[in-house]
């Protein structure tokens, strides 16, 4: 297993998402290959794997910009991958944005911000 990363998800940025919008895909690292006769033969792909998160939090605008500063100056625009903190297994992770961050008018003052990551397993981060 790779060590964590560097960059830790803003101590000043909610650490639980809304329960609204979460989601998870465990990785799927399984090698199907299919024979002339019975089920198919499976095996793993490798060590490393990455699973899917889809979080959404309630931020002020000037939690948006915290996080369009993280996503674009501390992690390069997406890049580099982060130490986040998993809100099932409350534990931290390493992540790594799927795509930037999206974000939805709620009112003037606030806004719905919708994260894809991946979840890093092993291999590098």
């Amino acid at each position: 297993m790779s060590p964590m990363p560097d960059i830790a998800w803003p101590e000043t940025l909610p650490h639980t998402p809304l329960q609204d919008g979460w989601q998870e895909t465990l990785a799927d690292n399984v090698l199907r290959t299919e024979m002339e006769q019975g089920p198919p033969k499976l095996r793993r792909r490798g060590s490393a794997a990455s699973g899917k998160m889809t979080v959404q939090y309630l931020l002020a605008r000037s939690d948006c910009e915290t996080l369009d500063t993280f996503y674009q100056t501390a992690l390069s625009g997406g890049v580099l991958p982060f130490v986040f903190p998993h809100p099932r297994r409350n534990v931290n992770i390493a992540a790594r944005f799927a795509a930037p961050p999206d974000y939805a008018a709620v009112n003037g003052d606030y806004f719905r911000a919708r994260l894809s990551l991946e979840i890093l397993y092993g291999g590098d981060a």
